[in-house]
């Protein structure tokens, strides 16, 4: 690696639906980055999977531009790109399918460089909503009630699953099962609507999620490090809709957020505890931003989700509980950096190969 700054090859856009959601969290690191430790090298992966590096990929990737892939088939770079250096480690910006579930920490292994995050188990498993219910749930974890589908059952037997799901009474809230931003979710309140959303959920994901509808507050920590990691101050959503969607976090703003949020020590303590569990069950590392429920009749707390690539926007919630916590955005993203090249350096030390001493596999 270079003995002077770094090379962060800081990976944007991506051919998820929250490809827009990307470009803005990579300016906002770009923008934030230590100059003193680092030198930034842009890299967007346009809608059509190439990967731009030439000029300026902010604004290539902002008007849409699909870059024609270069001469090496095997590689995503885009034409006139072959022989760009490789990064001395990778930031990975990109939100949602290929860069939050364990395809591009893939590739990245296959290259022997440094990325910041967890790394494929953690990803594949906690990109899928469903998978990570079911491992909390293992762990003694608690979630809120609910059924998962594929969408090869629901063509098969669509009645009886439906029958099925009327056990979680309304409402009820459909998710595809890989998807962040709130992309895709629909609150469910009459059962004519129930197969309706199902379909448009479909339209998606093949994995669907139908969760049970409760009267709750939204409740978030961020999480930094590794097997012992520092969780932040909680925070809460006061959502002015029906429930926190794409439109309200990023579009109209309407709904606000309370940093520390007000709740008994009982419950704080709790949240810090089942934020640790959650993060180590899934073998998380680096990030990851841990949202809850906590009933407002019961009081009782449920995991909802876990995002391992939390947005950074200046409005996301990861860097705000942070920064309230005493970890400005600059000294953040540093960490991040250094947990990737700490997690390298610890992966790249054990055993990784093996000889018998006989020639039996000839």
């Amino acid at each position: 690696m270079s003995s002077t700054r770094l090379l962060v090859g800081l990976l944007f856009g991506g051919e998820s639906p929250e490809h827009e959601v990307s470009i803005v969290t990579a300016r906002n690191i770009a923008a934030n980055l230590d100059n003193d430790r680092f030198t930034v090298q842009p890299i967007g992966i346009a809608r059509n999977g190439v990967w731009a590096i030439n000029g300026d990929p902010f604004s290539r990737l902002t008007i849409g531009e699909l870059p024609e892939l270069g001469a090496y088939p095997f590689m995503p770079l885009e034409l006139g790109a072959e022989n760009v250096p490789i990064p001395d480690v990778f930031f990975n910006a990109i939100h949602g399918a290929g860069g939050e579930d364990g395809q591009l920490q893939g590739f990245l292994e296959t290259l022997h460089r440094p990325y910041t995050g967890a790394g494929i188990l953690a990803m594949a498993t906690s990109m899928d909503k469903w998978a990570t219910k079911r491992i909390w749930a293992s762990a003694g974890l608690p979630v809120v009630p609910y059924q998962g589908l594929t969408e090869e059952c629901w063509r098969k037997r669509s009645s009886s699953i439906l029958l099925q799901l009327a056990s979680l009474g309304l409402p009820v809230f459909v998710k595809p099962a890989n998807l962040g931003s709130s992309i895709g979710i629909e609150k469910v309140s009459a059962q004519k609507d129930l197969a309706p959303a199902l379909e448009r959920a479909f339209t998606f994901d093949r994995r669907v999620l139908v969760e049970q509808g409760l009267s709750v507050r939204e409740i978030e920590v961020a999480v930094l490090g590794g097997e012992d990691p520092f969780v932040s101050l909680p925070g809460e959503i006061i959502v002015t809709g029906d429930f926190y969607d794409f439109k309200d976090k990023y579009l109209d703003g309407k709904s606000s957020i309370h940093v520390p949020a007000e709740l008994p020590e009982r419950v704080s303590k709790l949240i810090t505890k089942y934020a640790v569990s959650a993060f180590r069950s899934l073998d998380a590392h680096g990030m990851a931003r841990v949202d809850y429920f906590l009933d407002r009749q019961t009081s009782q707390i449920f995991l909802n989700e876990i995002n391992l690539v939390p947005g950074f926007t200046t409005i996301s919630m990861y860097p705000k509980l942070m920064a309230a916590s005493g970890i400005t955005y600059k000294e953040l993203l540093s960490k991040l950096i250094d947990l990737g090249l700490q997690r390298y350096k610890n992966k790249t030390a054990k055993t990784h190969s093996f000889h018998s001493n006989s020639q039996w596999f000839r």
